[in-house]
């Protein structure tokens, strides 16, 4: 939903701003078209934050700053030895 999310609530956004500004309509009756722009650039914005806020926290790295490595290594004389890093 992140970033798809971001370029659907972007082009809500556009038409209803389309919708609210540059569309004049004569009608007396029935419903307004700016009043749909007004919606439409709401729910936008609302869809937009969320989608935000989605694509940020999958963006993020999961567990915490450093990593841990296990392994072991061979000297020059044939030894081998078991070798813990912490990488931060």
């Amino acid at each position: 939903m992140g970033l798809t999310g971001m370029v659907f609530s972007t082009i809500a956004i556009a038409a209803g701003a389309v919708m609210y500004w540059a569309v004049t309509t004569t009608q007396t009756h029935g419903f307004r078209l700016s009043t749909v722009g007004v919606i439409l650039m709401i729910v936008g914005a609302i869809g937009l934050a969320i989608s935000a806020a989605v694509f940020a926290s999958s963006r993020r790295p999961t567990g915490g700053r450093g990593h841990t490595y296990d392994r072991e290594v061979t000297d020059t004389q044939g030894g081998v030895a078991a070798v813990h890093e912490e990488v931060r």
